[in-house]
């Protein structure tokens, strides 16, 4: 899970939406703050949106192996800005192998 997450992180951190995108399942459920989408093109589009420095921090609060492959993991992230204040999320990722296949954030 770490592995994948770095590499979203990494790819947020340098605002390279299709490399976020890259982390993502074909068929990947994502739920940013706006209406969900499914598929990499969807991600892309949504860290295409977000604006330039925009960076992530992120804390794995909760992990459970659904299976052999498969990872739930439950995260605080906080987004940074350079215009506006910290937004901090948590964030649920369902993991198989290397990339993410579900993703939905919600603030608490």
């Amino acid at each position: 899970m770490t592995t994948v997450l770095g590499r979203w992180k990494n790819a947020v951190d340098a605002h390279e939406p299709e490399r976020v995108a890259e982390n993502f399942t074909e068929d990947a459920i994502f739920q940013g703050l706006h209406p969900y989408t499914v598929g990499p093109k969807g991600v892309a589009e949504y860290y295409g949106s977000q604006p330039l420095g925009m960076t992530a921090e992120y804390e794995i609060l909760q992990t459970r192996r659904l299976g052999e492959n498969l990872v739930l993991g439950y995260l605080r992230v906080d987004f940074a800005f350079t215009d506006r204040p910290t937004l901090s999320v948590q964030l649920g990722v369902v993991v198989e192998g290397e990339k993410i296949r579900h993703y939905q954030v919600s603030r608490l």
